[in-house]
């Protein structure tokens, strides 16, 4: 397919071949001519370049229709106020993204904070040298895959909210095992090692503990003794796994080589495919993503989107093929949670994905194209595998829409 600046696109001029959005969402058939509204939206997007096979034809004669309509704010007549009153809706929408408001009271959300409140208590025993049993470990473990099995979806939305405050590593290792959970599951890996691999995932950075704090939290580039002494936490969380808490060798090795590479360049004994422990190739490519899409003292989130695409192109250097693959079936491209733009102009968030169409998720509209905002889950719920008429043209980050105004 060859690229076409939107600024080179005329309204009115009919392509010979479907235009496509981002390579795989169409902007118009074959034959249909290009709208002034659809030009107007690519800009809105920020979109610079569409794709087609087509050439260029004479513009489609043009039929007697309605005026177009500026369909991205509410139709009011122009005065001074006017811009305030078309933000409104949009600014109230930011709000319908957050966790607090829809979800902070549910049983589920409840069960999330707890888990990561008792995983705090277990760092904090570790990071003391206190004793513990593995009992309370394990108690962890199985209400975390039955909370799963269970609140799939809802425990997706807390991970990309990322909302909670504090307990940065129980956090994280509380997400890549919920993470690590579904993706063992979608593979249909045996019940017992399903339970390992969630175990492995709540410890594997527990070598973390045992680090220096300046290094860390340390804002700059690593020296090439800190970054050596940073990936013997591996060998630690090991040993911590193994020799303190008594696990097996099952669980151990998943701690050990989580930063295993499938080309055979990770750490600490670059191992490669499928020499690395499955557990290990699950919850690096969870531990990853987790990484991604949390916020660090260091730099900002990232999308849920632009995640998954970054796991994409991943081309077989770190993560197992297999792995990706039933990560993506079971989050999507666009992970539950994550806040779209549709080609309607409706913005939207992904309620749930469908394994073997990743890019047509089930989604709830938050705003519609005419401005109109829903609130407390009351817009439309929308099946993008029946609607064939809608897709997404993008993902849209709530931090940016809420600082633009966009909703």
């Amino acid at each position: 397919m060859k690229k076409v600046l939107v600024t080179d696109l005329k309204e009115g001029v009919v392509f010979s071949q479907p235009v496509y959005i981002d390579g795989q969402n169409i902007l118009v058939p074959a034959g249909v001519a290009v709208r002034k509204k659809d030009i107007a939206r690519l800009n809105s997007w920020g979109i610079e370049t569409v794709e087609t096979d087509g050439e260029p034809v004479a513009p489609a004669p043009k039929a007697k229709k309605a005026p177009d309509v500026d369909d991205s704010k509410p139709q009011e007549p122009a005065n001074k106020n006017t811009a305030g009153k078309a933000s409104e809706p949009k600014k109230k929408a930011a709000s319908m993204i957050s966790l607090s408001e829809v979800q902070e009271n549910s049983g589920a959300y409840r069960n999330y904070i707890n888990l990561i409140e008792r995983l705090d208590e277990v760092c904090k025993n570790i990071a003391d040298g206190i004793t513990m049993e593995a009992r309370s470990i394990d108690n962890i473990s199985g209400r975390l895959l039955q909370s799963v099995r269970e609140e799939r979806n809802s425990f997706i939305g807390y991970i990309l909210g990322g909302e909670i405050k504090g307990h940065a590593m129980a956090k994280s290792q509380v997400n890549t095992a919920i993470l690590s959970a579904m993706i063992a599951l979608e593979m249909k890996i045996q019940n017992h090692k399903v339970l390992q691999i969630v175990t492995g995932a709540l410890l594997h950075d527990v070598g973390m503990l045992r680090m220096p704090k300046e290094i860390v939290e340390k804002r700059g580039g690593l020296s090439a003794s800190e970054l050596q002494r940073i990936q013997s936490h591996t060998l630690y969380a090991y040993k911590i796994v193994n020799k303190e808490l008594l696990y097996p060798e099952e669980v151990g090795l998943i701690v050990l080589q989580h930063h295993e590479r499938w080309d055979g360049e990770g750490y600490p004994r670059r191992l490669s495919g499928t020499a690395i422990d499955i557990g290990a190739r699950v919850v690096s490519v969870a531990d990853a993503f987790e990484a991604m899409v949390s916020k660090k003292p260091y730099r900002n989130s990232m999308m849920g989107y632009q995640a998954m695409k970054n796991l994409l192109s991943d081309n077989l250097r770190r993560f197992d093929p297999d792995v990706i693959k039933a990560f993506i079936q079971t989050m999507g491209i666009y992970p539950i949670g994550s806040i779209i733009l549709l080609n309607s102009g409706a913005l939207a968030r992904v309620v749930d994905v469908q394994p073997t169409a990743p890019l047509r998720p089930t989604i709830r509209i938050l705003a519609d194209e005419f401005g109109n905002v829903f609130k407390n889950d009351s817009g439309d719920l929308m099946d993008l595998l029946v609607e064939k008429s809608l897709f997404i043209a993008r993902a849209v980050d709530p931090k940016e829409i809420a600082e633009k105004g966009v909703q």
